[in-house]
Formats: structure tokens, C-alpha cells, sequence
């Protein structure tokens, strides 16, 4: 089905305006963009900040009168910003995500491989992925680091729990590697079904790998802690992840930028030693061990 998308250029006072004319006028869509290289990399939890410049597209079907919605817009205001209307290219775009989604080794006998290609090395340890609406396909440094650092774990007969479990991958690739039990918490339920559609895929039973919302979670000790959320929410959940590891256990921490390491460290050195930090471009993973404070 062919479509057509209206672009606005829009300062951030205005573009929640801009935002709902397009709903209005009939966008099925609607997307914002930086338009002018801000990143914003951590917002607070529960804040939708935007940038100074922002970039605001609608989708429309093809079908529809440009100069009738053009017009509409302008009117309610009041002034016309800068604005295209563009035709965009029909394609299957589950399919194109799908063709750029490449197998992807984070050990020497350990790959992450998407679930409809075949693994380039069928006798090593091969992760079957199908990610869905869920964070967690490796390509991300953070989940790479993590899951180069996993490969080098003795992980016989142990408990790992995997806080922000997302797609599941890093859960998932510890039972693959060896790991006894995991269990996976996310705040996001559509994350919890991929977690356990993932296991299924992968061959592994449901009790080795269940699954729960923070408030529904057991109390419980790990062995190995994995969490590759966000530096604000890691430096909060410091006494939590601290209480579910056990003393000499491991602690495996990323989705950190290198300038928000030592803050975050700063939160677990109470109960954690840590190793020295990994890094790959501007993200860093951080691993630790639990003391025995008695």
C-alpha cells in the first residue's frame, strides 16, 4: 500500500500542537525526529522531553487531498513552517528489518542468530532470536558487551537473574552456556511474552526461565545479576540488585554511557568490587563481584 508523509520543521513549544493536527487530519502515524544532532540519552522515568529542533512526520495514505491538509494545519497555526510532503517507497517493512538482521558471534563458540536464518556454525552454542516488539537483538554495544562478558563465565550449576530482560537474550544465552536456572523481570509485559516465546524457541522448558512484572517477582538470591537497562534506574535499583545477589556473587551492569560508569559504581561499592571497565564506542559494561560484609 503506497503512502505519502507531510514533514514539519517545529520548534519544541510547538510541536505537541503540530503532533495532534496530524492525528486530526487523518495521520495514521506520527513520528519526531532531532533535527538539529541533540541526543537526548536518558530522559527521567515518566518525562517525553524533545528537542529544540524537532522534525515532526505524519503518515497519510496515498489517497488523500495534500492541499486540503496543508491548508487545515496552516490555518489552526497560524504561520507555515517549513514542510514537505514526500512519497514513501511501498515496501514489506517487516521483511526489510529482517534483511538487515545478520548472525552475530560474542564468543568463540557462542552466536546470536536471528530465528529464520540458519547459524553460520551449527556445533557451536546458537541463541535463535526473534526479538519482536522487545529490546535485545546484540547489535546494541551494551547487550553485546554483556553477552561477551557471559561467554567467559563459568556458568555451571548456576542461578542468574536478568533485571530488564527485554527480549530475554542475555537469560536465554546464559542457560544456552550452561547456566542452571534464570529468571526474567521487566516492567514491560510485551517483554515478558518475548522473553518466554524466545525460551520456547531456543528449546527450553518454561521453568527454567520464568518470567515476571518487578512486583510479582519472588524473593530470591542469584548467583549472577545481569542488568543492561538505563544508568538512572541502575543507580536506583542498587540496594535491590545488591539484596537479590549472593554474597560472592557476580554482578554484570550496562546500557551506561562511559561518563555515567563511575557514578553508577559509586551506588554498588558498598556491597561490590569491581573489574575493570569494558567499553565498545561510547557505552560501557561493568562487572563486579558481591563481598561478604560480615
Amino acid at each position: 500500500m503506497p503512502w505519502l508523509q507531510l514533514k514539519i520543521d517545529s520548534n519544541r513549544e510547538l510541536a505537541p500542537k503540530i503532533e495532534d493536527l496530524l492525528l486530526v487530519t487523518g495521520a495514521v502515524s506520527v513520528t519526531l525526529q532531532d533535527n538539529a544532532d541533540q541526543p537526548i540519552l536518558e530522559p527521567a522515568l515518566g518525562e517525553t522531553p524533545l528537542w529544540n529542533q524537532t522534525c515532526i512526520t505524519g503518515l497519510y495514505d496515498a489517497e488523500v487531498d495534500t492541499q486540503a491538509i496543508s491548508q487545515e494545519i496552516f490555518q489552526q497555526l497560524s504561520q507555515q513552517p517549513n514542510h514537505r510532503w514526500e512519497q514513501l517507497e511501498d515496501k514489506d517493512w517487516e521483511r526489510e528489518w529482517m534483511k538487515n538482521y545478520h548472525p552475530i558471534q560474542c564468543g568463540e563458540h557462542f552466536w546470536i542468530c536471528p530465528s529464520w536464518l540458519e547459524p553460520p556454525e551449527p556445533e557451536s552454542v546458537n541463541l535463535m532470536l526473534d526479538p519482536g516488539l522487545a529490546f535485545g537483538t546484540g547489535t546494541h554495544p551494551t547487550t553485546f558487551l554483556c553477552l561477551q562478558w557471559l561467554a567467559r563465565q563459568n556458568l555451571n550449576d548456576t542461578y542468574l537473574m536478568d533485571y530488564g530482560c527485554g527480549s530475554g537474550i542475555l537469560a536465554i544465552g546464559a542457560l544456552l552456556l550452561g547456566c542452571d536456572k534464570t529468571i526474567g523481570v521487566d516492567i514491560d509485559p510485551q517483554a515478558l511474552l518475548a522473553t518466554a516465546e524466545n525460551a520456547k524457541r531456543n528449546g527450553l522448558e518454561a521453568d527454567r526461565i520464568p518470567v515476571y512484572l518487578p512486583n510479582k517477582c519472588p524473593d530470591y538470591q542469584a548467583d549472577i545479576t545481569v542488568a543492561n537497562i538505563l544508568a538512572g534506574p541502575l543507580a536506583e535499583l542498587a540496594p535491590s540488585l545488591s539484596e537479590h545477589t549472593k554474597v560472592g556473587g557476580l554482578l554484570c551492569l550496562s546500557g551506561i554511557l562511559h561518563a555515567q560508569a563511575e557514578t553508577v559504581m559509586s551506588h554498588y561499592r558498598p556491597w561490590f568490587d569491581f573489574d575493570p571497565v569494558m567499553q565498545k564506542d561510547e557505552w560501557v559494561c561493568l562487572s563486579a563481584r558481591k563481598r561478604d560484609l560480615a
